[in-house]
């Protein structure tokens, strides 16, 4: 899947010469934590709740109330922004944008085409499409197997299902410790008693079962 297909298109933004108080606003009416700084139209920076935070008068300050409110409308967002700003592009897998996130401790990134901003990706993203590439929400049964890490048991899970005339709408293979692996699969049908004991009888082992009622 890629960063283009689960991407927020157009997103809000501000400019470096933005005024704190502006950018919070922005950020509040819209629900956001963060916004990519864009300036001639070009991605300078981000600034988040969190840069504010940290830019904000210490609660502990000799400084009125009056005075620091005074000091945080004074300040512009190119002062307190997080810069350079990393960036992806449209055609990135997800998975890659997924590591770079981790890797740089960052919840949200600017997605880039030809110079231009085009979107972002973020955290709460990332976190639909796993629930959505699993199928958690969707109609249907998921079972969570343990099977033998060997060739083959992928093709024999996959016929069983098919003799019972389920189709797979999801699958995910985890590589688990010794020589068993751990697969979720989505079968569209919440009747998988047969399936289950065929399963069984082939030494998989059921852990987890979960049937979601077809929508209305």
């Amino acid at each position: 899947m890629l960063v283009k297909t689960r991407m927020t298109a157009t997103p809000f933004t501000v400019t470096s010469a933005t005024k704190i108080p502006e950018a919070l606003e922005v950020m509040t009416s819209n629900g956001v934590r963060h916004l990519p700084v864009v300036d001639e139209g070009r991605v300078t920076g981000v600034i988040s709740k969190n840069d504010i935070a940290a830019a904000s008068p210490s609660k502990a300050t000799t400084l009125s109330a009056q005075e620091a409110t005074y000091l945080i409308a004074k300040l512009t967002v190119g002062k307190v922004m997080s810069r350079p700003a990393i960036t992806i592009g449209p055609d990135t897998l997800l998975e890659e944008a997924a590591v770079l996130m981790r890797d740089e401790k960052i919840e949200i990134l600017p997605v880039v085409a030809d110079g231009a901003l085009v979107g972002v990706i973020t955290e709460s993203d990332l976190l639909d499409a796993y629930i959505d590439i699993l199928g958690f929400r969707d109609p249907g049964t998921r079972l969570t197997i343990e099977a033998k890490d060997e060739p083959g048991v992928l093709s024999l899970l996959t016929g069983i299902t098919a003799k019972h005339q389920a189709n797979i709408s999801h699958l995910a293979v985890h590589r688990g410790q010794l020589d068993h692996s751990i697969v979720v699969v989505g079968l569209n049908t919440p009747n998988t008693a047969a399936i289950e004991e065929e399963l069984t009888s082939a030494g998989m082992r059921i852990l987890r079962k979960l049937v979601n009622p077809r929508h209305p």
